[in-house]
């Protein structure tokens, strides 16, 4: 294939593991090689020789979800960028589809597997240990050490609840939060514990009758704000868990003749595409999304390639920032302090 396309081997090696800097025409002209000689690649034999098979697992929650689908996107182009390809599944946010997720991926030796966990809890954690490489993502909190990398979750809830107040807002709600205990930690938990610090450094009384649980995903909001004005009344503004209950609550008040952002300012939480393009644009809080990828894709490098000890765990909290659109007027990026 050198020969035949002008190159050096090692060229073609460059372009047959997708090795980015390969300039344009030397890597067609490879492919065309390739292509022209029928040639593939034994990923057996490959897989013997290194000790590696080349491939890392993503197992996420469900694939239609908006930010899950970003957050492959961002996975899939970092890991191809360290020469490996990606496998994703969906584990139905079940325990026994994220316990299915980490048993495939050493049945299949993929090289190691990053884990969105929604339902392992802390009893879990030794599962996440170990030799075999796992990064886990979300929200879950453990007492023994894991590779994991999570969003600032109470962090961006207190940051888009202030800006609410800022703008006037003295009656705020919050769409798919949830009270609960000190050990009850999840995405609804944290951002729940965000908002409600934003009140009490606001002098701002608690009223837990605004903090509506839902389902997070577009219906959870519109149904979840209907539910609002009926039992408890009007708002002023409006927490969206994320960006899709959001979505949802600024479809539930248009249908109820609410102005938004006139009668109602309104959050969401995650900067996911469509954000931008609702009517109003949604005021929304973004996640270092690019910061979260790199690191997941840093971490589990070094387990797979032995850099850190066994026993040297890491845990990454991403940086949080408001992006400020029409649902509270306005269009500036704010970033936390």
């Amino acid at each position: 294939m050198a020969r035949r396309a002008g190159v050096s081997p090692m060229t073609v090696s460059n372009v047959v593991n997708g090795h980015p800097h390969v300039r344009p025409a030397t890597r067609q002209r490879v492919l065309e090689a390739i292509a022209a000689l029928d040639y593939h690649v034994n990923t057996t034999a490959r897989s013997l020789r290194q000790g590696r098979t080349g491939v890392i697992g993503l197992a996420v929650p469900n694939l239609d979800h908006p930010y899950f689908g970003l957050l492959a996107r961002l996975l899939v182009e970092r890991a191809a960028a360290e020469g490996y390809d990606v496998v994703v599944e969906q584990t139905g946010a079940r325990r026994e589809g994220e316990l299915g997720a980490i048993t495939r991926s050493r049945l299949r030796s993929y090289d190691g597997v990053v884990l969105h966990a929604s339902e392992l809890a802390n009893a879990d954690a030794e599962l996440l240990r170990g030799e075999y490489p796992i990064v886990v993502m979300g929200e879950r909190a453990y007492d023994e050490p894991v590779d994991h990398v999570l969003m600032g979750n109470e962090e961006g809830a207190r940051l888009a609840t202030r800006h609410l107040i800022e703008r006037g807002c003295r009656r705020i709600a919050i769409i798919g939060g949830r009270l609960g205990s000190p050990d009850d930690i999840d995405v609804s938990t944290l951002r729940t514990r965000g908002y409600l610090r934003a009140l009490d450094e606001a002098g701002i009384a608690r009223d837990d009758r605004l903090v509506r649980v839902a389902v997070l995903g577009f219906e959870g909001g519109r149904s979840g704000v209907h539910a609002l004005l009926d039992e408890v009344g009007p708002v002023d503004g409006i927490v969206g868990a994320t960006d899709q209950v959001a979505v949802g609550v600024l479809r539930g008040l248009r249908e109820r003749a609410v102005s938004v952002p006139d009668e109602v300012r309104v959050v969401g939480f995650d900067d996911i595409p469509v954000a931008a393009f609702t009517v109003p644009s949604l005021t929304t809080i973004e996640p270092d999304h690019d910061g979260m990828a790199d690191a997941v894709v840093r971490l589990l490098l070094e387990r797979i390639s032995g850099e850190r000890r066994a026993d040297d765990y890491r845990e990454i909290v991403s940086g949080v920032w408001l992006v400020e659109r029409e649902s509270t007027a306005g269009v500036v990026r704010i970033a936390l302090a």
